[in-house]
């Protein structure tokens, strides 16, 4: 099999080696509290930083072609999916690896030596976890001690946080309340929607006895939750998540308020409002009054805190309906931010919005990122939060001031009847953006002038631009076939991760072309569908996807088609990059490229990484092939590369037990947790 050259230039690599021996001594992280005890990874991204990064190092270059299965766990035990995909990072605490896997979200105890499960919880059934569109969407489980005893907090599809026992597997006595729903423990559970929704005004006018277990009436709306809650100084915070705003018809939905608890008691602690209501900061920015009735702006990707500081570090999405944002004119605060929140009173400390008025599901999917980074020899405290856009928002994490300038720059705007645009968008100045932002001529493909030519032609058709194109609609006459947004993020799927003894970020992405249309809401109405909640039909609907296609087979702009990036976050410059993924057969064997050097070119997919030690490991996509490979994490020099069992997906991780070190994949389909060790 082909595969690619991951070597970059000597040159390059004494350089980059000169600068990671310089700033390494600069690095303020080593004496920072990130929650996590050596050999340990406490947290769903590692330490409550987020960095998915660990300082264990036996396992390295010289040895690292040598490790083999040392067991495996079977996900799809835990449903009825036989083609079961894990989402969850499993977590290491005090000798024993948690997770949670399948449709009910069963919470379980795994022997990391021998992958045995020790025991498991799954929350009895409820028409809440029926209706949930996020049953086996969980990224993992949270951590804290109460009396010196561990306890496992999780979050549930159906909205309940539950606090376990870490040893046993029973829930916590005198903590929450009882749930009155058949088979519910009497104690270790606390309900969250009556905390959600009190005081909340389409509820109170509802005027309806509340169900446990149906929850939210449908005209209202939905929540649930994927990702875990994070445990801050004795506070249990709390993330949610709504349906997907693509499959969304009906502008009502609940708001995703961050709900935060007593870690030893479960008692209700405070709830800050993400879409703020008369006479709070932001009010003024939803128009229309929109913020009586609409909602979905959560944060279903994992949270960060600062332990020392206090403060937790809140990811949102956009508001309801994506694509459209006509009945809800205005910048509409906090959707699609970063949050930065008190943790013992809930009150905002600041806040940046990465996008105005979201219509493009640009919702921030990954953890923001804690590092302490030297800039210009001042030492600063920084939040890094990557996107989908591949736009990197960097900012000093005790004020919210950004470590390089921010541009607002004007955008295109709609011309959907009904509907309206920011005039402008945040633009960082630096990092550069992980893919270029458009498709520019010299960007597209010519490999021979004959594709190039037309390539060029097909491009013409369309309407080409950065990633704030607003839909077009059907009947449009712009004299094009298309808006076509040209860029390339991250997303859940492949979060980023940043060593905090360099300030270095690796980050995979792909770019990637695409439009699509909005259709009237009238043509997409499925009042039986899942998905659809609220009553008021929206006058524009997402509608079918687009794209310019390709160029005999082959994508329209040039390679790389995917690429792991390592950015220096102290200067802001992309130090290397490798590309992720084979080169597609049906570019390696085109007729019309016979003798054109396709080494570097990756496969489009994008890598789960992660850091430890020395080395950067990283897999190939989901679409495979199964590999695991490692690179030095300073010089991006490839390392080594071990077959295994099935492509990784989603998490990774790795913990010291007994003396040995564990790397933790996860594979599918079916889903699977697989670890590696060296020989024992």
């Amino acid at each position: 099999m082909f595969r690619s050259n991951r070597r970059i230039s000597e040159l390059q690599q004494v350089t980059l080696v000169a600068l990671a021996l310089m700033m390494a001594p600069l690095s303020l992280s080593q004496a920072q509290d990130r929650g996590t005890p050596y050999g340990e990874w406490r947290y769903q991204s590692a330490d409550s930083w987020g960095t998915r990064y660990s300082p264990v190092d036996q396992i390295d270059s010289s040895n690292f072609g040598n490790l083999e299965v040392a067991w495996t766990w079977q996900a799809n035990n835990f449903g009825p999916d036989v083609d079961y995909q894990m989402k969850s990072t499993p977590t290491y605490i005090d000798g024993i690896l948690y997770t949670v896997a399948g449709q009910r979200r069963t919470v379980v105890a795994i022997d990391p030596n021998t992958g045995e499960t020790l025991w498991t919880y799954r929350e009895p059934n409820t028409t809440r976890w029926e209706r949930s569109m996020r049953q086996n969407y969980g990224k993992g489980v949270a951590y804290g001690e109460r009396d010196g005893r561990g306890v496992i907090y999780y979050t549930s599809p159906a909205f309940f946080l539950h606090a376990i026992d870490a040893e046993t597997g029973r829930h916590i006595e005198d903590f929450g309340a009882p749930v009155a729903i058949d088979g519910f423990p009497q104690t270790g559970v606390v309900d969250l929607l009556p905390d959600l929704l009190r005081n909340w005004e389409p509820w109170e006018a509802w005027n309806q006895p509340y169900d446990p277990d149906y929850g939210i009436p449908r005209e209202l709306g939905f929540i649930t939750a994927s990702s875990p809650p994070i445990v801050v100084n004795g506070t249990v915070v709390i993330g949610n998540s709504a349906e997907q705003g693509y499959n969304q018809t009906r502008v009502e939905n609940v708001p995703g308020d961050i709900l935060a608890y007593d870690a030893s008691s479960g008692d209700f602690r405070w709830k800050f409002h993400v879409i703020p209501r008369p006479g709070e900061f932001g009010h003024d920015t939803w128009e229309n009054n929109a913020w009586q009735y609409t909602g979905d702006v959560s944060s279903w990707a994992p949270m960060s805190a600062d332990r020392e500081r206090g403060i937790v570090y809140i990811p949102t999405n956009p508001p309801t309906i994506d694509y459209f944002g006509g009945f809800r004119p205005g910048d509409n605060l906090f959707g699609t931010s970063v949050i930065a929140l008190d943790v013992t009173t809930g009150e905002r400390v600041w806040h940046f919005q990465t996008v105005h008025n979201d219509q493009w599901n640009y919702d921030i999917p990954n953890v923001p990122i804690i590092a302490d980074l030297q800039v210009d020899g001042r030492g600063i405290p920084a939040v890094i939060q990557t996107t989908k856009t591949g736009l990197i928002f960097a900012f000093d994490r005790e004020t919210g001031e950004p470590i390089w300038p921010i541009e607002e720059r004007p955008v295109e705007q709609t011309v959907v009847p009904g509907n309206w645009t920011a005039a402008t968008q945040p633009f960082p100045t630096r990092p550069e953006p992980m893919e270029p932002l458009g498709l520019p001529e010299s960007d597209i493909i010519d490999f021979t002038p004959e594709l190039r030519s037309e390539a060029m032609e097909i491009v013409s058709r369309y309407n080409v631009g950065g990633v704030f194109l607003p839909r077009l609609y059907g009947d449009h006459s712009t004299g094009v076939e298309d808006n076509i947004r040209c860029y390339g993020g991250l997303n859940i799927t492949n979060p980023a991760t940043l060593d905090p003894t360099t300030g270095i970020l690796y980050v995979a992405s792909a770019r990637r072309c695409g439009g699509g249309m909005v259709i009237p809401g009238i043509e997409a109405d499925d009042p039986e569908a899942m998905a659809t909640t609220g009553a008021t039909l929206s006058q524009w609907v997402a509608g079918p996807g687009g794209g310019m296609g390709t160029i005999q087979g082959l994508p329209l702009h040039k390679p790389p088609y995917s690429r792991l990036s390592a950015f220096d976050m102290n200067t802001g410059e992309r130090l290397w990059w490798v590309p992720v993924g084979d080169t597609p057969q049906t570019v390696l064997n085109h007729p019309a490229l016979e003798g054109i050097d396709l080494s570097r070119t990756g496969s489009g997919a994008s890598s789960i990484q992660m850091v430890s030690g020395d080395l950067l490991y990283a897999t190939e996509g989901s679409s495979g092939p199964a590999v695991l490979n490692a690179y030095d994490k300073l010089t991006g020099e490839h390392v080594g590369e071990i077959e295994i069992p099935s492509p990784g997906q989603y998490g990774m991780m790795t913990y010291m037990h007994e003396g040995n070190q564990f790397v933790v994949l996860q594979v599918g389909r079916p889903g699977r947790l697989v670890a590696l060790s060296l020989p024992q």
